[in-house]
């Protein structure tokens, strides 16, 4: 059985669910999510908390605690919301926000324009060099730091590129001379 799937989700104050057949639709004060929740998984909607229970008719109880994590995560979107932020490490390396789309020079022959998705935005620290996404979809989120930070990845010698804020670069030691 699974812990995690066993814990309820609480429902905060100023959030509303609702479940119609397997999908589950949350509104919050920072926006609307809904989702299709996986059919193996028996979902109870109350007042104040979500309860997730195996299907008795299916032996799966792994699917438990992925529509607890996916659920809890949709309820902390709407009410909390996420963000990551990223560090650009590099001379002339740089960011900058022209309208929906994040321009970056990052030492190629071109600048980057990479349109950011629908749901997510971003905010542009030039003086730090950081770049923090925001939004209320975790998975959206994610992709879109882990898109932006595939365009230039952090190399060992001398950890130039894109890096998570909280990330560690492993360094290695360069060439040594006779």
């Amino acid at each position: 059985m699974s812990r995690i799937g066993k814990k309820p989700v609480e429902i905060p104050s100023g959030v509303k669910v609702g479940l119609d057949g397997n999908t589950l639709t949350v509104q919050g004060p920072k926006g609307n999510l809904s989702r299709e929740l996986p059919s193996r998984a028996l979902v109870e909607v109350e007042t104040d908390q979500i309860l997730i229970r195996p299907n008795p008719e299916e032996r799966t109880t792994a699917i438990q605690g992925l529509t607890r994590s996916l659920i809890a995560n949709m309820v902390e979107g709407v009410s909390k919301g996420f963000e990551k932020v990223l560090e650009i490490n590099g001379v002339g390396y740089r960011a900058e926000l022209k309208g929906k789309a994040l321009n970056l020079a990052l030492g190629y022959s071109h600048p980057i324009e990479y349109p950011l998705p629908e749901g997510v935005s971003a905010e542009v620290e030039p003086k730090a060099n950081r770049i923090t996404v925001r939004g209320i979809d975790k998975e959206m989120v994610g992709a879109t730091a882990a898109k932006i930070r595939s365009f230039r990845s952090p190399e060992p010698y001398k950890g130039k590129g894109i890096k998570y804020l909280d990330e560690r670069i492993i360094r290695k030691a360069g060439k040594t001379g006779k």
